[in-house]
């Protein structure tokens, strides 16, 4: 009985070390959930591996807030609910922070800022504008803020707005003459689309267009509601990661010459 006490008490005390280092590996384990369909931001490889702006970024923020990053994949329209059912701890997606997402969750600092704009075929003529569009059918990114801005500023004007699931979509039907025009984050339209064989003949057309209170002030990681720890531990690894200009350097390999400060 005297060595079975001593034995007992050791026992716990190594039930105890592992339960911490268990607890204390997960919180260094930062979960991302993204959708890999849209390029140049986030996509898979020919070898099946995550590729893109956003996961370059988010590795680096992971290194400096002393993290480990996992990601997890999901629908773009999916992403707040799997974000409340605690599927992952942060959206990182080229997700806008807009003040109608900002009513379900919370969002970080902006990492980035990149303009919207319209592709339709070089000859067309078409503008970004209700009186150009009336009458044409525009596709959209489902649950975007491209969608959002469409539906507000051109479907009451007679313009078909037709949401998709993934943008490639998008994509296949503009080309197969079933859409007129796609509204895209630009970089994502450029290398996605304009870049490859099948957009040969068409373009950006117009300006890009403009609503902060729709299109937001810009890419951030979207955060559960309260969840201020995490928002405080990010906000400082993404300043480290805009100072050090990494963000920059990152944003030139993909995006060219786009500005993209958060302005």
């Amino acid at each position: 009985m005297t060595l079975l006490k001593p034995l007992l008490a050791l026992a716990c005390a190594f039930t105890s070390i592992a339960a911490f280092s268990a607890a204390s590996a997960a919180e260094t384990t930062l979960r991302f959930g993204l959708e890999a369909q849209y390029p140049p931001f986030e996509s898979k490889g020919p070898n099946g591996e995550l590729q893109g702006l956003d996961v370059d970024v988010g590795n680096a923020v992971c290194v400096a807030a002393h993290m480990t990053c996992k990601w997890v994949e999901t629908s773009f329209d999916g992403l707040i609910p799997a974000l409340q059912g605690r599927k992952f701890d942060a959206i990182n997606s080229a997700m806008n922070a807009t003040e109608q997402r900002r009513q379900a969750i919370d969002f970080t600092t902006v990492v980035y800022r990149v303009p919207t704009q319209l592709i339709a075929k070089r000859d067309s003529g078409l503008l970004p504008t209700p009186a150009s569009l009336k009458g044409k059918r525009v596709g959209v990114l489902q649950a975007s803020i491209q969608e959002t801005f469409a539906k507000t500023h051109w479907e009451t004007a007679g313009v078909t707005v037709v949401p998709y699931q993934d943008q490639n979509q998008v994509y296949a039907d503009l080309v197969a003459g079933r859409l007129d025009a796609t509204l895209v984050l630009a970089p994502a339209g450029q290398t996605g689309f304009l870049s490859k064989p099948n957009g040969k003949d068409y373009a950006f057309v117009g300006q890009p267009v403009r609503d902060d209170k729709i299109l937001g002030s810009g890419i951030a990681y979207g955060i559960r509601k309260g969840d201020t720890a995490l928002r405080e531990q990010l906000n400082a690894a993404i300043a480290k990661v805009q100072a050090d200009g990494t963000v920059k350097t990152l944003a030139a390999k993909y995006l060219g010459n786009i500005d993209v400060s958060a302005k």
